[in-house]
């Protein structure tokens, strides 16, 4: 195990190009273990490529990214053991459709991790009704409402037994109504000490559960804070001018 010394997440000096457009800018950010990281910014400012970098998704165009003190692996099997320690939830649910939920929930511990099928299904049933969705197990995605969708994956994510977990606008597809619900569930495994980074447009949860507020414009960090210091006063005249767009509304 590392120390408790090493941040669960380092980014130096990441630079992201797809083509001439330069989406990360100098992005520099650590994230300890533990720790709730909210990305805010405006749409294009490179809050999702930031996200995807940290598992690989996206390929940097330069710098260095460690998770648990260990550079990304380039690919093969140290990556997949890489995507493996760094659950993700994306907008979309990506589950299988037809498979059930506990099967999309099992698939990977199974396959990936080599548990027994007892031990996979015993721990994706837990999962399954610590996101509020037992009575699902049996269930295909699409007999499921969106919302119960995004907690499968959710639990999906979880069977891993991920060292971090990080979640690309994981509300942004669904229907108000059920907004809550997912967000409810990160609240709750933000409280149980699991490290995070969730780029969101929800800025109550980033009120009410992050440790730290990060603002991106433009590919760059431009300021973090506290959420009462970013949200109550916030230091840059961007980071000024987007709350007043958002909290206007």
């Amino acid at each position: 195990m590392s120390e408790h010394t090493t941040d669960m997440i380092t980014m130096v000096d990441v630079q992201k190009h797809f083509g001439d457009h330069h989406v990360l800018k100098d992005v520099n950010l650590s994230v300890a273990p533990r720790e709730v990281v909210v990305v805010v910014g405006p749409s294009g400012s490179g809050k999702s490529t930031l996200c995807r970098c940290l598992n690989r998704l996206e390929t940097i165009t330069s710098g260095d990214i460690r998770i648990d003190g260990v550079p990304l692996p380039e690919e093969g099997r140290a990556l997949a053991a890489l995507r493996s320690d760094v659950g993700m939830v994306f907008q979309s649910f990506n589950l299988f459709a037809h498979r059930t939920i506990l099967d999309n929930v099992t698939m990977a511990p199974l396959t990936v991790r080599r548990e027994s099928k007892r031990d996979a299904q015993a721990h994706a049933l837990e999962l399954l009704d610590r996101v509020g969705i037992a009575d699902k197990a049996d269930s295909l995605p699409a007999q499921l409402s969106g919302g119960q969708q995004q907690r499968a994956a959710i639990a999906r994510a979880l069977a891993m037994r991920p060292k971090v977990m990080l979640f690309d606008e994981p509300t942004s597809a669904l229907d108000p109504e059920m907004v809550t619900e997912v967000l409810d569930v990160m609240v709750s495994l933000a409280k149980e000490g699991m490290t995070m980074v969730v780029v969101t447009h929800e800025m109550g949860f980033a009120r009410r559960a992050a440790d730290r507020v990060v603002f991106m414009d433009d590919g760059r960090i431009v300021e973090q804070n506290t959420p009462a210091a970013f949200f109550d006063h916030p230091e840059s005249d961007r980071a000024r001018a987007f709350l007043s767009k958002i909290l206007t509304h």
